[in-house]
């Protein structure tokens, strides 16, 4: 299978690239190929609503969306990774799924399969609620088939995720996929 990681953190060195890193190493233990596409150091930019491209493209906008979109398109399963930013993922993740827009019926047929991993200082059992309400629209709305979260309760350091059981959660994850 044919996977891509939209990792959705500003922070190459933090707790979301750990499970970023454990879910790759788990997937390509199962012969998966995985890309990894660091969204946040991309050039994107937000959708500005025009809707000149039908939803179907091309967007008039000419940036690395080009490059998420070919990815995807040619992929089986996304997923999506971001720390926990005032209870939502990341701006730079939303801005990249804000833009599928200019492939929306491409990605809405190709039945791909996704799960989420992310992270968050928080460990209130309410703390994930609006982003998995998010996702699950998500995966509702594109015909996604989700195949599991890893959702990483009091992972505000490094140090912590480490010590967590959510590394190797997201490589079974991956490894079991």
């Amino acid at each position: 299978m044919k996977i891509v990681v939209l990792m959705g953190s500003p922070n190459k060195n933090g707790s979301t690239n750990i499970l970023v890193e454990q879910f790759v190493a788990g997937a390509k233990a199962a012969k998966h190929s995985v890309e990894v596409l660091d969204v946040c150091h991309m050039n994107i930019h937000p959708c500005t609503g025009c809707v000149r491209c039908g939803y179907e493209g091309p967007c008039v906008q000419k940036d690395d969306m080009y490059t998420i979109r070919q990815s995807l398109l040619n992929s089986d399963m996304v997923v999506f990774a971001t720390p926990l930013y005032y209870y939502g993922m990341s701006a730079q993740l939303k801005t990249v799924i804000d833009r599928f827009c200019f492939f929306n019926s491409s990605l809405n047929t190709r039945h791909l399969k996704s799960a989420l991993l992310t992270v968050a200082w928080n460990a209130d059992d309410w703390t994930f609620d609006a982003l998995m309400a998010h996702y699950k629209t998500l995966v509702r709305y594109i015909n996604f088939e989700d195949q599991g979260q890893v959702l990483g309760y009091g992972c505000g350091t490094v140090s912590m995720t480490r010590r967590s059981s959510y590394p190797q959660a997201a490589y079974d994850l991956g490894r079991n996929l």
